[in-house]
């Protein structure tokens, strides 16, 4: 008898403190999808060294709003850097969205950027650069061996939540202090 496993669409991942891949280390990802084919998500706090106006420069997209060209941007994840993604809510009819929730979705088009740019996108969004994802064998394999948490996603702790505080902050939606968990099992 197979056990029926969660499916992790719409959950953050919190990553145990005893995870060490550099990638992953105290991240926090949102699953935005969960199928036969595997996860993938985006990394909700980790911002680079970027902002979205070094974006829209290197896009030729033109924004004299410095609040906007002041946003961070993240690294979503170590798979396809180069490609950048917005998760953001309302969803919207953006040209390329994948709907997550019926709030969510993300975002893989220009056009999204191009209403950030003009002050008429989502009012939350995180600006991504890369994602997260594994197989689906993988990511069954992680969870058994206690690398991650998982918890219901919440928009305040997406788009609300101080970006140092979302590891801290998601685990505790589990009752849990996250800093005061070890990998190591328990021996009388």
């Amino acid at each position: 008898m197979q056990e029926e496993r969660t499916n992790l669409t719409n959950q953050l991942l919190i990553a145990m403190p005893t995870l060490e891949d550099p990638n992953f280390s105290h991240s926090v990802t949102y699953v935005c999808e969960d199928n036969d084919d595997g996860v993938m998500g985006i990394t909700v706090n980790r911002p680079l060294d970027l902002n979205l106006g070094d974006i829209f420069d290197h896009m030729k997209i033109t924004c004299t709003d410095p609040e906007v060209r002041a946003r961070p941007v993240f690294m979503g994840g170590p798979i396809d850097l180069e490609r950048g993604f917005v998760l953001h809510a309302p969803h919207g009819g953006w040209d390329s969205t994948l709907e997550v929730t019926d709030r969510i979705g993300l975002t893989t088009s220009k056009d999204i950027l191009q209403a950030l740019a003009d002050g008429a996108g989502p009012s939350r969004v995180i600006v991504a650069l890369g994602y997260s994802g594994w197989s689906r064998e993988q990511m069954d394999s992680e969870m058994a061996e206690n690398s991650w948490l998982n918890v219901e996603a919440t928009e305040e702790i997406l788009f609300e939540q101080p970006v140092e505080e979302r590891w801290t902050t998601a685990a505790r939606q589990l009752g849990i202090d996250i800093n005061l968990l070890s990998g190591e099992a328990g021996h009388a």
